[in-house]
């Protein structure tokens, strides 16, 4: 009987440590508090929740103004420093508040603009308590001693730059992802890009173009009479050229680097007919001055073949090859 009420009351004591110590974080002490102000920015969100029009975004406003004080309050109480910097982890916390508040929007929340400039921000909020002396109720500005002055400029500094990397790798990533062609050799070696995917050697939309030219030019050639075949290679490079333009136009235009992509045709004469070769040349950076293409080969060659009156003509016959070629270098000139 005796053990049992030990245990009770042992399990009375801890529930009553438990409950006292929530209290104290829930319950302040005083009106003027972090916890007032953090109760005041979830009050003032719910409101913004049934609130419509400007009235909603100055009560959301005050919300996040709110939110923001009571967490730089709470963290500052007794603050926990980054190792090797006197910047309080508070401030980290604060300054990606703000950093939200001020670059992010409603849909995406956090934006590229949050993140590069939270380091930045967050080293104003260390460096501002130094410019400040006396208590809340009665301060004034200073001017910070030579060596605060010091740290606070290597704080800033270091802030800043870490900024301008982040920005970087935003900027870089935004490069790749509008010119993918560029990952084939301009960054397939830095080390300053990191992909999750290796990339390719071969840049994929100059396949796609070139995938995709081959059944229009197939079509405008097979079956068609010899003569207008002929006519039509005298042109090619009018037509192959215009032909690659919508191409480029319809499978690459999610892409910026569609300028970078121009469509050339090469004619040479064979034994038994012409050779078409098909070029995706591209214009854009490389780690070859010459720059790269494309090649797919078609040979075209007459037949013999029966038109609707029952009548022999000679018509057009394409084969092209199923795989494109990637050379580097120019491309060859036009005859």
């Amino acid at each position: 009987m005796n053990t049992l009420l030990k245990d009770l009351f042992g399990a009375y004591k801890f529930i009553e440590g438990l409950y006292a110590g929530i209290r104290k974080i829930l319950v302040p002490a005083k009106a003027y508090s972090w916890q007032t102000f953090i109760y005041l920015s979830v009050f003032s969100w719910l409101l913004s929740y049934f609130a419509t029009g400007y009235i909603r975004d100055i009560i959301a406003f005050f919300g996040w103004m709110f939110l923001i004080a009571g967490t730089s309050w709470y963290t500052t109480e007794d603050p926990l420093r980054v190792p090797g910097t006197f910047m309080p982890v508070g401030a980290v916390i604060t300054g990606f508040l703000v950093s939200i508040f001020a670059f992010g929007n409603q849909k995406d929340g956090v934006t590229p603009t949050t993140i590069v400039l939270w380091p930045t921000i967050s080293a104003l909020i260390t460096a501002i308590p130094e410019f400040i002396e006396g208590s809340d109720t009665d301060a004034k500005a200073q001017i910070p001693k030579p060596e605060d002055r010091q740290k606070i400029i290597v704080l800033l500094a270091s802030c800043m730059l870490l900024s301008c990397w982040i920005q970087f790798y935003f900027v870089v990533d935004n490069w790749l992802e509008q010119y993918p062609s560029m990952q084939t050799d301009s960054f397939r070696r830095n080390t300053f890009v990191v992909r999750t995917q290796e990339p390719t050697k071969v840049p994929q939309n100059g396949i796609i173009i070139l995938n995709k030219l081959q059944p229009i030019v197939e079509g405008q050639i097979t079956q068609t009479p010899w003569s207008e075949v002929e006519k039509w290679l005298l042109d090619a490079k009018q037509r192959v050229g215009s032909l690659g333009g919508e191409v480029i136009e319809k499978n690459l235009g999610k892409y910026q680097e569609k300028e970078l992509w121009h469509v050339e045709p090469r004619v040479s004469n064979t034994k038994s007919g012409y050779i078409l070769d098909l070029l995706s040349i591209w214009t854009g950076p490389s780690s070859n001055p010459r720059g790269y293409y494309l090649k797919k080969s078609c040979r075209i060659e007459p037949v013999a073949a029966t038109n609707k009156s029952g009548n022999k003509i000679t018509v057009g016959e394409i084969e092209c090859d199923r795989l494109n070629k990637f050379l580097a270098g120019s491309p060859p000139p036009q005859q």
